[in-house]
């Protein structure tokens, strides 16, 4: 019989789901569980601040859940599973700040899309995890994990969260730590993937329009997307499926080509092509100590029946790297400005100049500025020409002479990084992507893998990604 604990901390939700039919363990009793663990690993003990705030209602829908099993009325593919959203994900009753210190007392009075679809499918909403304020776009210096409503993430590996390794800390953290059995996060440039590597969990960013995005705090909404932090790939797809679909409130959603299987059978990676995009991505300076590591995966992928095309270089690589757009700071404004203005000016704050205005008056909760925030607020709007050509040559660099061209070209399946390498790239692609951890460096920092692939790519990306998993995948857990 398995130790509901060991599932509780390791497992699969398959293997909770599991426990949960054989009268092994209850929902109350796994809720109660996470609850403990957050108690002891986040708040107290290590006390790496990952969750803000815990549900209300978690308790109550938790013997709802039961009584379903009881019934055998437990339909919902996470039926009882908890789950942590991050703090820019509405859900009612619950805090939404983004991070914000200005937005502390923002509840909304309905769930974002995304959340309704979880909840349809079972899953018990558990609390809310802390996150670089706004998606680390705030101020350039701001180290990763730091928000003026939550403090500093840390991660449960004993190191930093450094400057710009992604937002969804607190998610990727709460994995990590064994807070809940899966978490969800969201990704503009590199907010899943970087700190999923970073914390040694699997990070699944869907391609723009495969989940909405209605009723999460936007930040760049042509490349903005939810997706799950999660013990496995199986796990991330199970989440993925649940949480894919067409919303006319997200007009992305309806043009969308990612949809995905209702399970995801991991391929064999015999036959599979996997591309090694080395120019300005693989090979860039800052990931000279992680190669010999990244080498041995690729080996490794050999070994067990991939077709290695390496190298399997961008076209547009180096103007990739180059490039500086005004795409983020344009389209910030303009869809937090839309925001705070459907929410009714939540705490008094209707657009990005009363957001400056309130941290201009409260200088304690930006210790490191906002050079950002006025950055944005200084753009003219997404009619603006430079705006427009930037946007263009984003999509043409990163999809047209970018991934789509490099996958084309060497008629690759799948291309393959280390770490975050690709992340602008992926971003402005608005591209799926998988980050796989593979164990650790010298130093016991967590190394892992990103495999990507175009737009409307996701389903297979899943299954490459679930075959890379079995043949080089290594999670750490830590010793909290």
């Amino acid at each position: 019989m398995k130790n509901p604990e060991n599932t509780l901390l390791n497992g699969s939700i398959a293997e909770l789901r599991a426990l949960y039919v054989n009268k092994q363990i209850s929902v109350v009793e796994a809720v109660t569980w996470f609850q403990s663990r957050i108690d002891r690993v986040s708040k107290s003990g290590p006390a790496i601040n990952a969750v803000r705030e815990l549900s209300g209602r978690a308790m109550d829908d938790a013997r709802i859940a039961d009584e379903a099993l009881a019934a055998d009325q437990a339909p919902g593919q996470l039926h009882g599973v908890p789950v942590l959203l991050k703090d820019n994900i509405l859900t009612a009753g619950m805090s939404a700040t983004a991070g914000a210190a200005a937005l502390a007392q923002f509840k909304p009075r309905r769930d974002a899309m995304l959340v309704r679809r979880l909840r349809a499918a079972g899953a018990i909403v558990i609390g809310k995890t802390n996150l670089t304020e706004f998606a680390d776009f705030v101020s350039d210096v701001m180290p990763s994990g730091y928000s003026g409503a939550g403090g500093v993430v840390k991660n449960p590996h004993g190191i930093e969260y450094g400057r710009g390794q992604g937002s969804s800390v607190g998610s990727a953290a709460s994995v990590a730590a064994s807070l809940c059995m899966f978490a969800i996060g969201s990704e503009t440039q590199n907010s899943i993937q970087t700190p999923a590597s970073y914390s040694s969990v699997v990070g699944y960013k869907p391609g723009v329009g495969v989940v909405s995005r209605t009723g999460v705090v936007p930040l760049v909404t042509s490349q903005d997307s939810p997706g799950p932090l999660a013990r496995s790939v199986e796990d991330a797809a199970l989440v993925g499926w649940v949480l894919a679909g067409a919303d006319v409130r997200d007009t992305a959603t309806l043009m969308s080509q990612g949809t995905l299987p209702g399970s995801l059978r991991a391929d064999t990676l015999s036959g599979v092509r996997i591309g090694v995009p080395r120019r300005q991505i693989a090979d860039r300076a800052e990931f000279a100590e992680l190669m010999p590591l990244f080498e041995t995966v690729i080996s490794n992928l050999s070994r067990m029946g991939a077709r290695i095309v390496d190298p399997c270089d961008l076209p547009s690589a180096e103007q990739l790297q180059e490039v500086r757009s005004c795409v983020f700071r344009t389209e910030f404004k303009a869809a937090l400005n839309a925001f705070l203005e459907e929410h009714g000016a939540p705490c008094g704050i209707g657009s990005m100049h009363d957001l400056i205005a309130w941290n201009e008056k409260h200088p304690q909760t930006i210790p490191y500025g906002q050079s950002l925030l006025i950055a944005a607020n200084a753009t003219h709007g997404i009619d603006d020409p430079a705006y427009r050509t930037d946007r263009a040559r984003d999509i043409a660099l990163s999809r047209t002479a970018g991934i789509d061209a490099a996958l084309s070209m060497h008629d690759c399946d799948v291309l393959i990084a280390p770490m975050g390498a690709a992340a602008k790239i992926t971003g402005k692609a608005g591209a799926p992507v998988v980050a796989i951890p593979c164990g650790v460096d010298k130093a016991g920092v967590p190394f892992g893998i990103t495999v990507f692939a175009g737009l409307g790519s996701d389903a297979r990306l899943l299954a490459v990604a679930g075959g890379i998993e079995i043949a080089v995948g290594e999670r750490r857990v830590p010793k909290v």
